[in-house]
């Protein structure tokens, strides 16, 4: 870090992996089959769910923006890490630090809102089938969508310009400012989680008053995949924010599955696990779909 005459900053020295010299040509070629499959897979989702009329449906339409969401968050971070790995470059800018931190905290928080919503959308289809259609329309659909990146861009805001107001020297004190990103982020992530939990206690309570094996069976089929990609993500959120000041190499390796490996695994999920999604994709490609008689 270079300073001026008080605290004026120029760039920032990235820590990033820890790896011997010879490992950073395959590093590079790892993470960028990573990217690109990453990029490819969640841009299939989107067309595909674009252009098959039969998926133009709230929880398609949510998986939209889920995508663009996983494509955003991993061309933030990804980028910067293969040329660190092929160039060695360590720095980056005070203006692409500030860049980068508020699009992480903007599509981090914006995609807990969605799959908090995503839940929601399934609590409605299976618990109130009835109603669902008149309840989740397409202007409210559209709405739901637009508050949750509303939200994410709200909270970017108040913790990029917090953190702004440090001093960025090595003496400075930022005790109160981990405290309350903790706090916040911390709040706001259990209490997605929570509703998410809620949600699903009551699609399950549902889902057990099926009579027919095989209507339980299609009921849970289409909750699977979201409350796969919910557990993916979590899981090393939970281990960041609970240790924010920790150090150790465990923590590196999974910040990078946080934003390099869920947004891979997020459209893996949703082919493997749906299979309208499936079906879509076998259409798109020009193919019949065979169904079971």
């Amino acid at each position: 870090m270079q300073r001026g005459n008080q605290t004026s900053v120029s760039h920032f020295i990235l820590v990033g992996l820890h790896h011997p010299p010879q490992l950073g040509v395959p590093l590079f070629l790892t993470f960028l089959v990573i990217y690109t499959l990453t990029v490819s897979g969640n841009g299939l989702i989107i067309l595909t769910v674009l252009v098959d009329t039969q998926l133009h449906r709230p929880m398609y339409w949510f998986l939209c923006h889920l995508s663009l969401l996983d494509m955003t968050i991993s061309s933030a971070i990804v980028p910067k890490m293969l040329a660190g790995f092929l160039l060695d470059s360590k720095m980056i800018s005070f203006g692409g630090c500030v860049i980068q931190l508020f699009s992480f905290h903007f599509l981090g928080c914006t995609e807990c809102f969605l799959y908090t919503l995503m839940a929601y959308d399934r609590f409605l289809a299976i618990c109130k089938p009835l109603h669902y259609a008149t309840i989740m329309t397409r202007s409210v659909c559209n709405y739901l969508a637009i508050g949750t990146w509303l939200g994410g861009t709200l909270h970017s805001l108040f913790q990029t310009s917090f953190i702004c107001r440090l001093p960025f020297c090595a003496c400075a004190d930022t005790t109160i400012n981990e405290l309350i990103t903790f706090v916040d982020i911390g709040f706001l992530a259990l209490t997605c989680f929570v509703l998410i939990l809620t949600s699903y206690g009551y699609i399950v309570a549902a889902i057990l008053r099926i009579r027919s094996a095989d209507g339980r069976r299609n009921a849970f089929s289409t909750c699977a995949a979201h409350l796969a990609v919910v557990i993916v993500y979590y899981v090393p959120c939970t281990c960041i924010y609970l240790r924010p000041g920790s150090q150790e190499p465990l923590d590196g390796v999974v910040a990078v599955f946080y934003t390099v490996i869920t947004p891979l695994l997020n459209p893996i999920i949703y082919t493997l696990r749906n299979k309208e999604m499936k079906a879509a994709l076998w259409r798109l490609g020009g193919r019949k779909v065979v169904k079971p008689h």
